[in-house]
């Protein structure tokens, strides 16, 4: 639909910018279809979200792609079907993945793509995701119960804090860990009731979780049985609720992403920005974003999706804690770390002139 749009109002683009399987046919029929033939010569871009996920079907749907040569079905197939996002990875001029460990990590799992993703990494470059710091901007926010900025971050996040504790029955004075997310395996969301657990048997008196998300009904059930167990230290939300991840991000003290594959993530750059501190694993964007405070950085990190290493995490969060003005300082730092978009268009545009040059 979108290159009939181009061929019939006469478009005549200056780069196709395309995005995971779901438009990854373009670059190939840009190229080789009869009908598209006045965009042979026109650059493309494919962009990696997640190369998991590929959109296969087989040969008896070939008739929705327009006439071809039949010779090019190289081109479109990867171990006997129909690929598109393989076919993408062969035909776009340029592939740019979502992190530059993200890239790393697909050459050596990429769901059976990984030889392919190998031969084509001379043309392939990682740039990191960015946000809307118009949206996520703690001063205007309007979701907030208290907005606040650099200048007054510590009584901004407690106002925030209070509103969010009393709200789920939880204490103000220790520290607030939270998930909020997808409740699936690729988040580390299914050791989220057996790391909750050993932190709150671990820690009793120490700390309080609230989890916001959704998904596995199997982890749905375990989290919401741990309320009974901690009632006062644990809470969650089961669903999404935009207003209510607003207010968590900007009264939370850490945000807990254990995740097994995060090609970008873009919720620990909203915790950055709201003053809380990220404990994440290294990988994918995670790993370019987030630096360990052990080596001067602003959040934490395990290298390993494990109960231990995240609990290992958790305590070194709750010693940073209770070091208050170490504590204050990460905290203005991370509020400091630029996600723009700002930042990182400039690295989409040079790779555009490039193209066009």
């Amino acid at each position: 639909a979108f290159l009939n749009w181009i061929t019939e109002t006469n478009q005549y683009p200056d780069i196709l910018h395309c995005h995971d399987h779901h438009t990854g046919l373009i670059p190939f029929m840009a190229q080789n279809c009869y009908n598209y033939q006045h965009l042979k010569a026109t650059p493309t871009v494919l962009t990696i979200h997640n190369g998991q996920y590929q959109g296969w079907f087989g040969a008896d749907k070939l008739h929705y792609i327009p006439d071809f040569d039949h010779y090019k079905m190289g081109f479109l197939e990867w171990n006997g079907i129909i690929n598109p996002l393989a076919s993408a990875i062969k035909c776009a001029w340029k592939i740019t993945t979502v992190s530059p460990s993200y890239l790393d990590e697909i050459s050596d799992n990429a769901n059976g793509l990984e030889n392919l993703l190998r031969f084509e990494r001379p043309k392939s470059i990682g740039i990191l995701n960015g946000i809307d710091t118009d949206v996520w901007n703690p001063k205007t926010d309007e979701m907030l119960a208290k907005n606040y900025n650099l200048k007054d971050f510590k009584k901004g996040k407690s106002d925030n804090k209070k509103f969010i504790c009393e709200q789920f029955n939880l204490d103000i004075n220790k520290p607030l860990f939270t998930f909020i997310g997808r409740l699936v395996g690729e988040k580390g969301a299914d050791l989220l009731p057996e790391i909750c657990s050993l932190a709150l048997n671990n820690n009793p008196q120490e700390i309080n979780i609230l989890i916001l998300g959704s998904g596995d009904t199997n982890v749905e059930n375990s989290l919401q049985s741990l309320q009974y167990f901690y009632n006062g230290n644990f809470n969650t939300y089961i669903g999404y609720n935009e207003k209510l991840a607003h207010n968590i991000y900007a009264g939370a003290d850490f945000l807990l992403m254990p995740s097994r594959i995060e090609p970008c993530g873009l919720n620990q750059m909203y915790a950055l920005r709201y003053g809380t501190i990220p404990i994440v694993r290294r990988t994918g964007g995670l790993k370019d974003t987030v630096l360990d405070i052990g080596d001067g950085g602003f959040g934490i990190c395990h290298d390993n999706t494990s109960v231990f290493d995240v609990n290992y995490s958790i305590t070194r969060a709750i010693d940073l804690y209770n070091d208050k003005e170490k504590f204050d300082t990460v905290r203005n730092v991370a509020m400091q770390i630029d996600h723009s978009w700002d930042k990182i268009a400039n690295e989409y545009i040079n790779v555009y002139q490039t193209l066009k040059n």
